[in-house]
């Protein structure tokens, strides 16, 4: 593993959020008293990709014959998306022809154990889609990784989310460093240890999390921890996003065993941006043809209300949940993407596969707030209120694609509708980004 000491921004940050310490006040008395000091107990968390169902396996090739014949690439409706297709429909290519790309900023991916082949993954998969290499692309295992083990399920499942992390950040943000921080094990705890380190050392601009666990999982201590960093990185104006789940309304339960009726950590903390699933419609093109919520036979996107955390400020005008905090926030296609990933195969060889889940929402809309601090020239912090404040006026549909077909239901639990405005599936909806940036980019620079 690589690493290198990154010097942290010279900018000075700005106000912390004058609600900061009221919001954390506030959730303490929503949970009860939580010892943040503590030694949190761990448990596993499990990242958005979590098996073969949801990584369909192309074969192998090799990277200099160029970007084989997929027929899915360009059927109509579209069957797997690759970067030209997914900046068509979410009308991200006229940024990136403007001249907005991401630069100067730095998209964090955290994951779990490791990828030994993602520098090569992503180069592969930058050549088929004549996409320039990041500026710069560090990997950081501030404490440990196992080496690489082919035979474990667990490293296999984690090495493919770093693949489509790192893949599809860099996709929708040409412009902007990467830093993936890999976790010691998929532990909330190392998870959350991981988090802190990118915080606290500054690493980047924006941090992107495409795991999660049912709340009931995560120990008091850690959800105190992990919302003291979280405001921690909302007073270093550091944006963060997390994928809302793969299993509709539920959660696995805390030993596995089956699907309970649970919000996903961390996604479901008020400072973190909740990415929810849709299975976008498109020609061949990559033209935008419609949504609906995202759900399979073996998945669909995760969605519900927290039992941790009050309804905050920035969602008490839209239905739903009572007094509770809702997720997710926004939305993101979820059906099909073309990954390259090859850490089981000899050297010169690349593998590919088709990717599902709300796991890929997380980066993109990372590198879409990348963007968004590139036009700012600096970084945007926690945007929830942004984003809601917009989808509040006029503009609204033309900044978001509003999802109102399909249902979260799922493996027996009852889920949630889509309907008009903010809902417990899709959030806020889908971006169109060259219509959304200007909006968040002008609140942005009124909020610095």
């Amino acid at each position: 593993m690589e690493e290198r000491d990154l010097l942290a921004p010279t900018w000075a940050p700005g106000h912390r959020r004058c609600a900061a310490a009221l919001a954390l006040a506030a959730t303490f008395a929503f949970v009860g008293a939580l010892p943040a000091a503590a030694a949190a107990p761990s448990h596993a968390m499990t990242p958005a990709v979590e098996g073969e169902s949801q990584f369909d396996y192309l074969g192998d090739f090799q990277p200099d014959a160029g970007l084989p014949p997929l027929k899915c690439l360009h059927s109509t409706p579209i069957a797997c998306f690759g970067p030209d297709t997914i900046r068509a429909a979410y009308d991200i290519q006229p940024v990136l022809d403007s001249g907005i790309t991401g630069r100067h900023r730095t998209i964090v991916i955290i994951d779990a154990f490791q990828n030994p082949t993602i520098k090569t993954d992503l180069a592969a998969f930058d050549g088929f889609w004549n996409i320039p290499a990041p500026p710069g692309f560090t990997i950081v295992a501030p404490f440990g990784v196992p080496d690489f083990d082919v035979t474990s399920g667990k490293q296999i499942g984690w090495s493919r989310e770093i693949s489509i992390d790192v893949e599809w950040a860099h996709a929708i943000a040409p412009g902007a460093e990467i830093v993936l921080v890999e976790a010691a094990s998929e532990k909330d705890t190392d998870l959350q240890n991981a988090t802190r380190y990118a915080i606290r050392h500054s690493l980047g601009d924006v941090i992107s999390q495409s795991f999660g666990e049912a709340e009931m999982c995560a120990s008091p201590e850690l959800i105190a921890q992990q919302h003291e960093t979280f405001l921690e990185a909302a007073q270093r104006r550091i944006t963060l996003f997390a994928s809302s789940g793969d299993r509709g309304a539920g959660r696995q339960s805390c030993d596995g065993s089956s699907l309970v009726k649970s919000a996903s950590t961390p996604a479901s903390d008020p400072e973190v941006t909740g990415v929810g699933g849709t299975h976008l419609n498109a020609a061949g093109t990559g033209a935008y043809m419609s949504e609906i919520a995202w759900k399979t036979p073996a998945a669909a996107g995760g969605g519900g209300f927290s039992t941790l955390y009050p309804r905050p400020v920035f969602q008490s005008p839209f239905r739903g949940g009572g007094d509770a905090r809702g997720v997710p926030d926004v939305a993101y296609n979820a059906a099909g993407y073309i990954a390259v990933w090859s850490p089981t195969l000899p050297a010169g060889r690349i593998g590919m596969g088709i990717a599902s889940g709300t796991s890929a929402g997380s980066p993109q809309w990372a590198g879409i707030a990348a963007l968004c601090a590139e036009i700012v020239h600096h970084r945007l912090g926690a945007i929830n209120d942004r984003l809601y404040s917009i989808a509040g006026t006029d503009a609204y549909t033309s900044a978001f694609h509003d999802i109102t077909s399909g249902n979260n239901n799922f493996g027996g639990i009852a889920g949630y509708p889509a309907g008009p405005g903010w809902d417990a599936v899709s959030g806020l909806g889908s971006p169109d980004v060259a219509n959304l940036l200007p909006l968040l980019a002008a609140r942005s620079q009124e909020d610095s």
